[in-house]
């Protein structure tokens, strides 16, 4: 049987793609061992640190410190089990493939590159020469790889022709399908969940919201997270009582929530970052069994066909109208929410990770090396 180390710094916890593509293979016949030194740092924080440099100390020594301990671990790994088939370096594995190419010398090693480090720094306001750098991570992290994993045709095209790759949708973990099959009772309307940040497209949802309040209607929602654009939404609907704000939720209690609500609302965006991404939380929602709006662009038209209600990037006025069009007709919601269901099962752990399943066992199997 392939047997596959799952290795780095990753915390399925906070992000869960790495968790979506272990069960995955572990779905798709392969044995999965991991050697996890998790580093409890969001996605927002390590921007942080890119944003900002002179944090990058305490970065560093917290990140020596957990690889000192991968590395250790590695080595005793293979003393008792020999050379893994691959490895696989899990989502923001910048510095971890790093790592990996010098410790796994010769075995193929895949790495889940679903941001691209200057790109993101980019789409939150960085500029000049931090980007540059980045950029430059970006290029070393991908060339310390066999295989590099992207999430949409978009993202491979930003990758250098002769790069190997595969586009690998994020997909959605059981425990959304599960709450999405427990949940009986929608007891609101409208949720959305992100970091707030201008990918996410958070204004256009409280300009949405406001124009429908102007027409007197007032969906029940809930807008959980932080994030650099918090303020000015709130701000913009601190006149509404229909909308309430969570800034943090435990991962666990995540799906149940969302799965408690009718409508589940996507990323609104028009940066370039924007309209090449499909979020987790889309099809995390649609497993939840939410009826899902999002912006109409290339991939996500391209990757959830109906599953999805697609609106015009940027638009408030054209969101406002979708939303009111599901409030509005019983049937549209309903009918909205089975297409979601329907189409979230195209998108579970073993369906997105069968392709990378096939490639692990080809390589295993003509024993090529890296």
């Amino acid at each position: 049987m392939t047997r596959v180390l799952a290795f780095g710094t990753y915390n399925t916890r906070k992000h869960p793609r790495v968790g979506i593509l272990i069960d995955g293979l572990r779905s798709n016949g392969c044995t999965v061992d991991e050697i996890n030194a998790p580093l409890n740092l969001s996605t927002a924080g390590r921007v942080e640190i890119l944003k900002k440099p002179w944090k990058l100390f305490g970065f560093a020594r917290s990140l020596l410190t957990l690889w000192r301990q991968l590395a250790k671990d590695a080595k005793s790994w293979m003393r008792d089990n020999g050379r893994p088939d691959a490895v696989l370096v899990g989502y923001m594995g910048h510095f971890d493939v790093l790592l990996a190419h010098h410790i796994f010398q010769g075995i193929p090693i895949v790495l889940d590159h679903l941001i691209f480090a200057g790109d993101t720094a980019k789409d939150r306001g960085a500029q000049g020469m931090k980007v540059k750098l980045l950029n430059k991570l970006d290029r070393m992290a991908i060339d310390a790889a066999t295989l590099v994993l992207v999430d949409t045709h978009e993202h491979q095209q930003m990758l250098h022709s002769d790069d190997a790759s595969m586009v690998v949708p994020v997909g959605a973990p059981e425990d959304w399908f599960r709450a999405g099959r427990a949940s009986i009772d929608q007891t609101a309307d409208i949720v959305f969940y992100g970091l707030f940040t201008p990918l996410q497209g958070t204004v256009v949802i409280a300009d949405a919201l406001t124009l429908l309040a102007t027409e007197g209607i007032k969906p029940r929602t809930t807008m959980v997270g932080s994030g650099q654009d918090y303020q000015q939404v709130r701000s913009r609907l601190k006149a509404l009582p229909n909308v309430s704000f969570i800034e943090w939720v435990e991962p666990e209690e995540l799906p149940t929530l969302v799965a408690s609500h009718a409508i589940a609302l996507g990323i609104f965006s028009t940066t370039p970052k924007g309209l090449r991404v499909v979020p987790n939380k889309v099809y995390q929602s649609m497993a939840a069994g939410c009826a899902v709006i999002t912006s109409d662009t290339p991939p996500q038209r391209r990757m959830l066909q109906n599953g999805a209600l697609l609106t015009t990037p940027g638009d408030a006025r054209s969101l406002a109208e979708t939303i009111k069009s599901l409030l509005s007709d019983a049937n549209e919601l309903a009918a909205a929410k089975h297409a979601a269901a329907t189409v979230a099962d195209k998108f579970t752990a073993k369906r997105v990770s069968s392709p990378l399943a096939s490639w692990i066992n080809a390589r295993a199997t003509s024993g090529t090396e890296h």
